[in-house]
C-alpha cells in the first residue's frame, strides 16, 4: 500500500479527516522514521492551522501549541524554564522538527518533555476545544486523538522547577533517565509538589511516594534524603540496553537528591 499525505488547512479539518486507515503527522521525528521503514502505509494526515505553531499567555500560565518546535521553545524567553529541557533533546535538527506535541507520543527512551509537561500539570487543548488532565493522557496515550495545544503553569521562580537528565552519551544522548520537579512554595512549605520521570517505567511517571515525603515539608537535607529513598516505590525499571533494572533502581534515589539539592 502507498503512502498518501494529507494536508489539511484547519485543525477541524484534520479531525475529520482521521480514521482507522490513517495516522497524524507532526514534527516527523517519530512517524517519518516508520514511514520509511515500511512500518507505517496509508493515509498521512496533517494540518497547515497556524494555531499548532503558537504560544499565547493564558491566564497565570501558557498555551503552547502542538506543533511549537523544540528549536521556538528554545528562543521563547517567556518559556525560559523549559529551556534546559529541550535543549537536552538530540542535536540542531532534531530540535528544529521535534514538536512539544509529538514528544508527548516517544517512547522510552525519548520523553523528557513530556515528563516536565506531567510534573508542572499540563493539559491538553483535544481537537474539539475540550481540556483534559496530561494524566488522563498517560493512562491510554494510543488512542488520544488529536491534541492542538498544551496548558501549563508559569513557575514562580527559579527554584520552583528543574530537570535533571541521565545519559551515557554526553551532551545530546538517550536518557538513561530523566527528573523533571516542580515544587511551589507557600510560607516556606511546598505545596503542589510533583515529580516527573523518564526510564523508570513504561513511559512518563510521577514519583508519587516521592512528592508525598516532600508535600509540606520544608526543603531541607532530611526531606530530600526521604523522598530520593522513595523514587522507585511502586515503580518498575526496565532492563534495556542502555540500563538494568537494578542499576537503574540503584542510581536514581543519587541523581534525584542533587537535583532537589540545588533547588534549596
Amino acid at each position: 500500500m502507498a503512502v498518501i499525505i494529507e494536508k489539511h488547512a484547519t485543525i477541524s479539518e484534520a479531525q475529520r479527516a482521521l480514521g482507522s486507515d490513517s495516522v497524524y503527522l507532526g514534527g516527523g521525528t517519530i512517524l517519518m522514521r516508520d514511514i520509511n521503514a515500511g512500518v507505517v502505509q496509508g493515509r498521512v494526515i496533517r494540518s497547515t492551522d497556524p494555531a499548532l505553531t503558537q504560544v499565547r499567555p493564558v491566564g497565570d500560565g501558557f498555551e503552547i501549541g502542538a506543533g511549537v518546535t523544540m528549536t521556538a521553545i528554545a528562543k521563547h524567553a517567556e518559556l525560559a524554564f523549559l529551556h534546559p529541557v529541550v535543549r537536552a533533546i538530540g542535536g540542531p535538527q532534531i530540535r528544529n522538527m521535534a514538536t512539544i506535541g509529538g514528544n508527548l507520543f516517544a517512547e522510552p527512551p525519548y520523553g523528557d518533555l513530556a515528563a516536565a509537561l506531567l510534573a508542572l500539570g499540563a493539559r491538553l487543548v483535544m481537537a474539539g476545544g475540550q481540556a483534559r488532565p496530561i494524566e488522563e493522557f498517560f493512562r491510554d496515550r494510543k488512542r488520544a486523538g488529536l491534541i492542538t495545544a498544551i496548558q501549563l503553569p508559569r513557575p514562580r521562580d527559579d527554584r520552583s522547577f528543574s530537570f535533571h537528565k541521565v545519559s551515557r552519551v554526553k551532551p545530546k544522548g538517550v536518557s538513561v533517565m530523566s527528573f523533571s520537579v516542580f515544587l511551589p512554595r507557600d510560607a516556606g512549605r511546598l505545596r503542589g509538589v510533583r515529580i516527573g520521570c523518564i526510564g523508570l517505567g513504561p513511559g512518563p511517571l510521577r514519583a508519587v511516594s516521592a512528592e508525598r515525603a516532600l508535600e509540606g515539608q520544608v526543603l531541607d537535607q532530611a526531606s530530600i534524603s526521604r523522598a530520593a529513598q522513595l523514587v522507585t516505590d511502586g515503580m518498575d525499571p526496565p532492563t534495556d540496553a542502555l540500563a538494568s533494572s537494578w542499576y537503574r533502581r540503584e542510581v536514581a534515589s543519587v541523581h534525584l537528591k542533587r537535583l532537589l539539592e540545588r533547588m534549596i
